[in-house]
């Protein structure tokens, strides 16, 4: 009996490995899917209620697509005008730029031993010319793919909200035998992933607005590029927000002189990303998404390993949607309690 429990166990691992390494291999589909889900399960409510009204399946559909739609179409815009920023920049902002940072390019260039001809412009050397030309392969396959994977997603949506593929029939068919039982998870898993995204958004789009007027009042260029960065990192969890700061600061850097000004817009920056982060978020969230950091340190290396920057994206969702379902057995509760950090507590407790 041991023996065959040890070799079960063995079969388990190398399935779970090499389900892993197929996740990975074709990430090109499951990336669109898995994102495509997360989609469904917010409009999913939206075309119940019209169900109910009688509307029929494909109108409930195009007025989701419409939604969906004029959502993208807003985010073009913005984007559009961050772009438009951008290029607009007068020369004299890039001669300071230059003056600012070249000591500090300088260094790194003698550190690493980077030969580049005395007197050349740093912006020449590295962002004009071959260097360019040298970076757009990877860019257009970049951009092939983004738009592969935007076209699979709205497809993949479609799918899943016309119920042509549908999800809780599948949990009850693999994971759950109990047709009640997969109903009841599916509207737990629904609930708190609906309200996973949209306070995920509420929060994102708050500090990317916070962040752009700081950038007004400060007089630091680009504030609608550097709000919109800020509002897609977010979505990172922890990571992105260190990542905004970091960046932003650099850039005030070459904008504010390094006095008291600069460190008090840091200290803002710094300040906005707690307030939104660390007290607002976990607030709003409440204690259904109550995991641990190690946890959500795990889960960003681990996604992000796994599918890159979407990995990352999708990490905390994906890894509620699995705390869900291990709740569900017995044999599993005991990681979805190390996931929390509350067996970790209760084990304290029985120790006092």
């Amino acid at each position: 009996m041991r023996d065959l429990k040890t070799t079960n166990t063995l079969l388990l691992i190398i399935v779970i490995v090499l389900g892993f390494y197929v996740l990975k291999i074709l990430s090109f589909i499951f990336i669109p899917l898995v994102l495509s889900m997360f989609i469904a399960l917010l409009f999913l409510p939206l075309t119940r209620w019209l169900g109910k009204k009688r509307i029929p399946k494909i109108i409930s559909v195009l007025i989701v697509v419409l939604i969906i739609s004029g959502i993208l179409k807003l985010g073009t815009e913005v984007v559009r005008h961050s772009i438009h920023e951008i290029i607009s920049v007068e020369s004299s902002f890039i001669d300071k730029a230059e003056t600012k940072l070249v000591s500090l390019v300088v260094s790194i260039e003698k550190f690493f031993a980077i030969d580049r001809i005395q007197g050349e412009s740093i912006f020449k050397h590295y962002f004009q010319g071959d260097n360019i030309f040298k970076n757009l392969g990877p860019t257009m396959s970049f951009l092939r793919s983004t738009l592969s994977m935007t076209l699979m997603t709205a497809f993949f949506s479609i799918l899943l909200l016309s119920e042509s593929i549908n999800f809780q029939k599948i949990m009850n068919q693999t994971l759950f035998n109990v047709k009640y039982s997969s109903v009841k998870i599916f509207m737990k898993i629904e609930k708190d992933m609906i309200k996973f995204i949209i306070v995920k958004f509420f929060i994102s789009f708050l500090t990317g607005i916070s962040i752009s007027l700081v950038c007004l009042f400060f007089n630091i260029n680009f504030p609608i590029f550097w709000g919109l960065l800020a509002f897609v990192l977010n979505f990172i969890q922890m990571i992105g927000s260190v990542v905004v700061v970091i960046m932003l600061s650099l850039f005030a850097f070459i904008e504010l002189e390094p006095t008291g000004t600069l460190l008090l817009f840091i200290l803002i920056l710094i300040g906005l990303q707690v307030l939104f982060g660390s007290v607002l978020e976990p607030i709003f969230m409440g204690k259904t998404f109550a995991i641990n950091i190690i946890t959500v340190f795990i889960m960003l290396m681990f996604w992000g390993y796994i599918w890159g920057i979407p990995g990352m994206i999708m990490a905390i969702p994906i890894t509620v949607f699995i705390k869900i379902i291990l709740e569900q057995f017995p044999k599993t509760k005991t990681i979805a309690s190390l996931m929390t950090g509350n067996e970790i507590k209760v084990n304290l407790k029985r120790k006092r």
